[in-house]
């Protein structure tokens, strides 16, 4: 299989969760579009997901599945593509026949299939009865993208082996007939990391940015996400990975607080004015581990 990063490695035996629970940037690719795949990896995104629902036409679809079960077979070194695949919604005509011929290709040793993520998801049985089919090592992702699904959140991440949830703002926003704006969905946002946080699994992925060219504004929402709690954010476009990943990494400030702030731990301690205690010295630790694991 890939890595999180698109390199290859030998290793079949890799738990596909661990990548998509760590992963900060989440790139979608259209599965009618098989030339753009290697594109998509070599992208620097963290996980790679290829679309089988809305960016691929009804007439399409057929093709898209035949191209991306060739993506994913094995090549001579591991999988060729590895991705997340999100199908098309459960109870679509597409549904039941796309997560067969997934689940079959990933039996083949060193296919690049990491895992499922399901539309408009609302009903945590169904979504049960989907991860008892698919196995342990793969992720399965739960998109949040309308009010059934916000308010049933937390059923949806208690699933024993959901991976993390994601957010799909403009569907939810169509959904509650609500301006599609960021600050427009605080409250659908705050509920899904909370449902993550109560269920103990990884912070969710939000939805994306709508700005392609204005690298500015795809890292302030990003950085909106973050400070909301959000692990990560999905992505649509290559050009946002780099300012995805950017507005997740600790800054320089933010580094030399938290070096300041884990100098001082072990009494009674002020650091630019603030009182040291363990909450405070637990979010140093955190930004510490974060910028250790950019570098």
């Amino acid at each position: 299989m890939r890595g999180p990063t698109g390199n290859i490695t030998t290793d079949t035996n890799l738990d596909s969760t661990d990548a998509v629970a760590a992963a900060v940037t989440a790139l979608f690719v259209p599965g009618d579009r098989p030339e753009r795949f290697a594109k998509a990896a070599a992208a620097g995104a963290g996980v790679v997901i290829i679309d089988l629902e809305d960016a691929v036409a009804p007439d399409a679809k057929a093709g898209a599945l035949a191209a991306v079960l060739a993506a994913l077979a094995p090549g001579e070194v591991g999988g060729r593509v590895s991705a997340l695949v999100r199908v098309n919604p459960m109870g679509s005509d597409h549904y039941d026949g796309e997560i067969t011929a997934l689940l079959t290709a990933a039996e083949a040793p060193g296919a690049g299939l990491l895992g499922i993520m399901v539309p408009k998801a609302e009903d945590a049985g169904a979504v049960g009865r989907l991860r008892a089919q698919v196995p342990q090592r793969l992720a399965l992702v739960p998109l949040i993208e309308s009010a059934a699904g916000v308010v049933n959140a937390v059923e949806l991440a208690r699933v024993p082996g959901v991976t993390r949830l994601a957010f799909g703002a403009i569907d939810f926003a169509l959904d509650i007939n609500a301006d599609g704006g960021d600050r427009f969905l605080d409250h659908a946002r705050a509920q899904l990391v909370l449902a993550s946080r109560v269920a103990g699994i990884a912070a969710p992925l939000d939805s994306p940015s709508t700005e392609i060219a204005d690298s500015g504004k795809v890292a302030d929402s990003a950085m909106l996400a973050r400070n909301f709690g959000f692990g990560g954010k999905l992505c649509i476009h290559p050009a946002q990975v780099a300012a995805v990943r950017g507005a997740f990494a600790p800054t320089k400030s933010e580094v030399q607080w938290a070096r300041s702030v884990i100098g001082a731990e072990g009494g009674a301690a002020q650091v630019d004015g603030q009182m040291i205690d363990r909450p405070v010295t637990e979010r140093a630790k955190r930004i510490l581990h974060r910028a250790e694991t950019e570098q």
